[in-house]
């Protein structure tokens, strides 16, 4: 049976019409009659596709105010993602009696204990910390009714699956136990399968998907030349672009490089300190920074609004890579454009994984401040003098 945001509870369909959302998506309509009727899921959709609210939405509806405990547990795999959650949640229970709380490694431990006192019941954290917290005897999951695990795949990535499993064998056995990622290993869906019962396994393909109004090109230099091509990009009009780069060692040297050539840049370290890692964030948010610079790990998950570019500084190794990293624009159906900068050896790269996707990736170039398919021949004094 189709999900319709009707059957929610008014101050969840005020949330939704504010936020000027209409049909509900393709993991949206699988998902919810699911974790609404109790079932443990396992979820796979396309990066921006709508999966926090396709978990959200059902497991809000069934939350008790009256009972003042934790009830629901969200995990992610970032500071800055469980962050993004925790501003979804505070949107969706504004109006109610429900309240959430975030909890994340790196920050003052006092603070967060001083969350716990105000009795949040929907808990959105870093399986670290929240595991930190269950063996002080400071969190407790007895009344914890769903447990979700948010970007499944990089749980495995980044070694935090012991962390998410120690915290699923503190619930009860009746709990319910979701699983959402962009992309579902075979290794992920094996073990989570361990820790549930009788999930329902659902995967959501993009020829599901409305037609995507994201533009993939990319364009040929010298690799000493890439910056200036990044560069010339965020120069056209109104750019609000993530650029990836593959190595965490390479993002202040380059960072530097475009400050010094007028770009306002923002630069996301995996290992900065929280508060700059927010400040940054908070800068690309409000505009102050046309460019977030950043790799992979940095930046999975992050879903931020109006993105018009995403840029390949150093092209992806892989298919889903590619995905991912793409999927921070166009989101929700909006339009976007994704640009890859690569080196003449890179083409035969670029033409595989346009194959396997099944994408097509455009060769471009930039001309007078244009996107053009070839830079218009300039025809020499002699020739012009022949005529």
């Amino acid at each position: 049976m189709a999900a319709r945001i009707e059957e929610f509870k008014p101050f969840l369909q005020q949330a939704w019409t504010k936020l000027g959302f209409s049909e509900f998506t393709a993991i949206q309509q699988k998902a919810m009659p699911l974790i609404q009727e109790g079932h443990d899921v396992i979820a796979e959709s396309p990066t921006g596709t709508g999966k926090t609210l396709a978990y959200l939405l059902p497991l809000l509806e069934k939350i008790k105010p009256e009972v003042k405990s934790p009830q629901v547990v969200i995990l992610a795999p970032s500071r800055e993602l469980v962050m993004q959650i925790h501003e979804v949640v505070q949107t969706f229970t504004a109006g109610s009696e429900i309240t959430g709380a975030s909890f994340i490694g790196g920050a003052d431990m006092k603070r967060q204990l001083e969350k716990l006192k105000k009795h949040p019941l929907v808990i959105v954290g870093t399986p670290g910390r929240i595991r930190e917290l269950i063996q002080a005897k400071k969190l407790k999951m007895h009344e914890v009714k769903t447990v979700v695990v948010d970007e499944a795949d990089q749980m495995f990535q980044t070694n935090l699956m012991d962390a998410v499993q120690d915290i699923v064998k503190t619930t009860l056995r009746d709990r319910q136990l979701l699983f959402f990622s962009a992309t579902i290993s075979d290794r992920a869906e094996q073990t989570a399968k361990t820790m549930m019962n009788e999930p329902q396994v659902m995967r959501v393909h993009r020829t599901e998907l409305p037609e995507s109004k994201v533009e993939h090109l990319y364009m040929v230099c010298e690799y000493r030349d890439k910056v200036d091509v990044l560069r010339r990009i965020l120069k056209m009009g109104e750019v609000k672009a993530i650029a990836f780069v593959k190595d965490a060692q390479q993002l202040e040297e380059l960072g530097s490089k475009l400050s010094y050539k007028g770009v306002s840049v923002g630069v996301l370290q995996g290992e900065a300190y929280k508060t700059e890692r927010e400040a940054v964030m908070r800068n690309f948010r409000s505009g102050k920074y046309s460019l977030l610079l950043t790799t992979d790990l940095a930046a999975r998950g992050l879903d931020i609004q109006n993105v018009t570019h995403v840029i390949h500084y150093d092209f992806p190794e892989d298919p889903q890579q590619y995905v991912h990293r793409s999927g921070r624009t166009g989101r929700m159906g909006a339009a976007g454009t994704v640009i890859s900068i690569v080196t003449n050896r890179q083409e035969a790269a670029v033409a595989k994984i346009s194959k396997e996707l099944q994408i097509p990736i455009l060769k471009k170039t930039l001309y007078m401040g244009d996107v053009v398919d070839q830079k218009p021949a300039v025809r020499s004094q002699r020739g012009q003098n022949r005529k």
